[in-house]
């Protein structure tokens, strides 16, 4: 590994100087952050994928949808269609991609838009839905041209930014001077058995970077498995499938509490196709099921995959982020932040 990390550290030098420049022309007022007449809330993160923002997404919409209309605003990535699009009855993964269709079927009273240029999209967001209060940037910690009103930066607990390089010797899209501008950092994916004495270590660390931040501490929940086939009956022997950035929790949880026979991972934001999704189903006998995560069944429900999946025994697994503590914390500096600018 220190040996890939000098090998690559050139490249690693020229993306870091790129990304200070883009960052000071930012600071110094060169390039313009835009504000907007409504809040803006971003949750991101400075890795590349598989901190939990969709989970924690999801946990923010749950804390705020009663009392504020919401919409989402996310790139998209992964989908077929381009520009500005809001989400309807009529859009799958590939129209909207993977996590925001994900969202559109769980909320159906969210707004869910998808759009390369966030900055261009706001406007046109409250000109299409001008009764929106609140915006949930999704994994927009470096589109600096959108100065949100609360910024939440995500580090996984098994690689913080402060033990990670800049690509392509580790996975940062930028420095880890980039945590400075967080208003809160949530470190995800934390073990139930966390110590007082771990997340002050974490704390600490994080406090070389950002000494301002509110630091809380996240886990991942399952819930219990959902079919999505006609077979609803789960079987003994799971089969299990992945098309995630880090598929260990997924398969660790599946090896603890069930009968995983097999994983098949896909990478990331994987489009399956029919061969694919035939060969899976090929698979199952009477005795095993198909299980998967909620990011790929979404990206399963397709017309062309029915007759593919007609009577296979297929199930995703629901997970939700909970705070390890200080969750009403959370919440009521997320809240603070709204009613602040509302006022």
């Amino acid at each position: 590994m220190h040996f890939l990390v000098i090998l690559l550290f050139p490249f690693t030098l020229l993306y870091d100087l790129i990304t200070r420049f883009r960052n000071h022309l930012y600071n110094i007022g060169y390039k313009r952050s835009f504000s907007f007449e409504t809040n803006v809330i971003s949750v991101g993160n400075l890795t590349v994928g598989g901190t939990g923002k969709t989970p924690m997404v999801e946990y923010i919409i749950r804390a705020l949808q009663e009392k504020f209309k919401l919409a989402t605003l996310s790139r998209g990535y992964g989908r077929k269609t381009k520009g500005f699009r809001i989400g309807g009855h009529d859009d799958t993964a590939r129209t909207i991609g993977d996590e925001p269709f994900q969202i559109l079927k769980k909320f159906s009273d969210v707004n869910v838009i998808v759009c390369e240029d966030r900055a261009l999209a706001i406007p046109f967001i409250l000109s299409e839905k001008p009764d929106t209060e609140v915006i949930l940037l999704d994994d927009a910690y470096q589109h600096r041209s959108v100065k949100p009103d609360l910024n939440i930066l995500l580090t996984d607990f098994n690689l913080p930014f402060y033990n990670d390089f800049i690509l392509p010797s580790g996975r940062l899209r930028e420095s880890r001077l980039g945590a400075k501008r967080a208003d809160i950092i949530v470190i995800t994916k934390c073990p139930d058995s966390i110590s007082e004495s771990q997340q002050k270590r974490i704390i600490d660390e994080v406090h070389k970077y950002n000494s301002e931040a509110e630091i809380f501490f996240t886990g991942i929940r399952y819930g219990d498995f959902k079919s999505f086939g006609t077979d609803d009956q789960l079987k003994d022997k799971l089969i299990a499938f992945s098309g995630i950035a880090k598929p260990d929790l997924f398969v660790n949880y599946l090896k603890s509490h069930y009968n995983l026979t097999e994983h098949i991972g896909f990478k990331d934001h994987y489009e399956y196709t029919q061969k694919d999704v035939s060969k899976l189903v090929n698979k199952l006998d009477t005795g095993s099921s198909l299980v998967t995560t909620e990011k790929d069944m979404v990206k399963l429900i397709k017309p062309e995959f029915e007759d593919l999946i007609k009577g296979a025994s297929l199930f995703y697994l629901p997970i939700e982020a909970y705070f390890i503590k200080d969750g009403k914390r959370f919440d009521t500096l997320v809240r603070n932040s709204i009613l602040k600018y509302s006022n």
